[in-house]
């Protein structure tokens, strides 16, 4: 009762929120925020929205496997950001888009930018159902089993929720909501990594060295270039992953595009870059404490929640993890599902003024949402943080493709078989990763999105030469 007490009482305030900044909201307040939004609170609320609840049940179990290495993805991040910050948002704002997929009919074709923005609405729904999918199966076991409530109502009842403060505001109201619930996901995280603390009867400078001193720490590896964890795999699949599923991604964007100025949204990018890194470095701190304290078996997502459960104040920490799992995963949920509504009204429909468009298109986009997550609740069998990235390096490929083909070369592709060039890129991806596995027993990582828009970039050059 007292964690429904508590999720009734965070969104009360989501909902206050929403009714302050979405009073006298138009098309222009659903789509950029009247390009009004300081762009402090765009930076800490994107933290929250990157992190979701995946990166709160999955990262601190990657020590399990990987020990710490994951943050050597994160220092490619920040290479990532600069290239985004100083390369794209340039271009972005002097073009004054609403939709970053418009640069791609005005510089590709028409069939460029459909094929583009259609990519985009297939990755982020799925990506969006698998992060929102935790926090589902998280009330479920904690609030909705005991309840007798089946999974399939947990989920209308969570999309609902999103579609109600967001319908009227859109970004502009996600840029305060955001904020609230990055401030929320990390006071439940501080808290919980206090609690094991506490359980391990250390101080906080003990704890420290406890982290430091552990075989889970280990960060770099630069020994094993077959390992899919080797520092340069890690370090450019970060660079290159920040600037696919930030820079080339409407949903994260679309906050960047409602700052007042360049200047500002270059500020905004640069701090959330910087910030990626000590964010994540909590989350692992948390795994590897949580390996002092638990036996060994437990698979990397299932630690945190057989922590809470097991421990003497899991009353207390019930309550935080699922504050904790609750903000970060409606924090992304919310803005993808108002990105996915203004992709298709602008670059689909292209009718960014019509608003009764706009609220059809927004319902129908909750509805697909819901039944993204139930599929994918028949389908997954892989760690969750993995299956965004694999799914990303499929789907992200091309975007990445058209884009550096557009902004790097003056040559015009044949717009014709564009669509054909970006379906066949993924395949054959797909084709040599089988490949590799079956004659050299090597399995691509991360990698597998550069080499997917490699092949996307050099299909649009050949396509180019006979045209």
């Amino acid at each position: 009762m007292t964690i429904i007490i508590t999720v009734l009482a965070y969104f009360a305030i989501l909902f206050g929120i929403s009714h302050l900044t979405s009073r006298k909201a138009n098309n222009d307040t659903f789509y950029r925020a009247n390009r009004r939004a300081p762009w402090y609170m765009v930076a800490f609320g994107m933290i929250g929205a990157s992190i979701s609840g995946i990166t709160f049940v999955s990262v601190p179990g990657m020590v399990l496997t990987s020990q710490m290495t994951y943050l050597q993805m994160c220092l490619g991040f920040i290479v990532g950001y600069l290239v985004i910050a100083f390369v794209l948002l340039p271009l972005y704002y002097r073009l004054n888009l609403t939709s970053i997929y418009t640069y791609l009919g005005q510089r590709l074709g028409v069939r460029s930018y459909k094929t583009g923005a259609s990519f985009f609405l297939l990755s982020k729904m799925t990506g969006a159902a698998v992060r929102f999918y935790v926090i589902c199966i998280i009330l479920q076991q904690f609030v909705f089993d005991p309840a007798g409530i089946p999974f399939a109502a947990n989920v209308i009842v969570m999309v609902a929720l999103i579609w109600l403060y967001t319908r009227r505001g859109g970004i502009g109201t996600l840029v305060f909501t955001d904020s609230f619930q990055t401030l929320c996901l990390f006071t439940a995280l501080i808290m919980i990594i206090l609690s094991v603390i506490s359980q391990l009867n250390l101080s906080v400078n003990e704890a420290v060295s406890a982290i430091a001193n552990s075989e889970m720490s280990r960060i770099f590896v630069f020994d094993d270039w077959l390992s899919p964890h080797h520092f340069v795999k890690q370090f450019l699949s970060g660079a290159f992953i920040a600037i696919v599923m930030t820079g080339l991604d409407q949903d994260m964007m679309q906050k960047n595009l409602t700052c007042k100025t360049l200047r500002d949204a270059q500020k905004d990018m640069c701090t959330y870059g910087v910030a990626f890194v000590p964010a994540n470095l909590l989350f692992l701190a948390l795994g590897v404490l949580l390996t002092m304290v638990l036996d060994s078996g437990l698979k990397g997502d299932e630690m945190l929640p057989t922590f809470i459960q097991g421990s003497a104040d899991s009353s207390l920490l019930t309550l935080l993890f699922t504050i904790g799992i609750v903000a970060a995963s409606f924090s992304s949920a919310d803005s993808a599902l108002t990105s996915l509504t203004t992709c298709y009204c602008v670059d689909i429909r292209r009718q960014p003024d019509n608003e009764e468009l706009r609220k059809k298109v927004h319902i129908a986009m909750c509805l697909f949402f819901v039944l993204f997550i139930l599929l994918f609740r028949q389908v997954n069998s892989t760690s969750l943080i993995d299956a965004i990235y694999i799914l990303a390096s499929y789907t992200y490929g091309p975007l990445l493709g058209l884009f550096v083909f557009g902004l790097f070369t003056k040559k015009q592709p044949n717009d014709t078989v564009v669509p054909y060039i970006c379906i066949v890129s993924p395949l054959l991806c797909y084709f040599l990763d089988l490949t590799a596995q079956h004659f050299l027993g090597y399995r691509f990582g991360y990698e597998l999105l550069m080499l997917n828009g490699l092949l996307t970039f050099a299909g649009l050059w050949a396509s180019s030469l006979r045209n």
